[in-house]
């Protein structure tokens, strides 16, 4: 019995801070604007970590795997 108890606690506080950081909207987000919220930081760690050498060579092993 204790450990229902506990867990509905542990839960509702759960639930409270998904709430807390905007966790209760519901809808989706359109598919334009998530790219265009990801883009800028995708391109800052494209340039900070160097990584366009690493996105070119991924990119083309996955194109070797599915036979392109």
């Amino acid at each position: 019995m204790a450990d229902t108890a506990t867990r509905t606690m542990i839960r509702t506080r759960g639930r409270k801070a998904f709430a807390a950081f905007g966790g209760a909207r519901s809808g989706t987000r359109h598919p334009l604007v998530a790219t265009a919220m990801v883009l800028p930081l995708a391109a800052l760690l494209v340039v900070v970590f160097g990584g366009w050498d690493a996105v070119v060579t991924q990119a083309s092993s996955v194109g070797v795997m599915l036979g392109r």
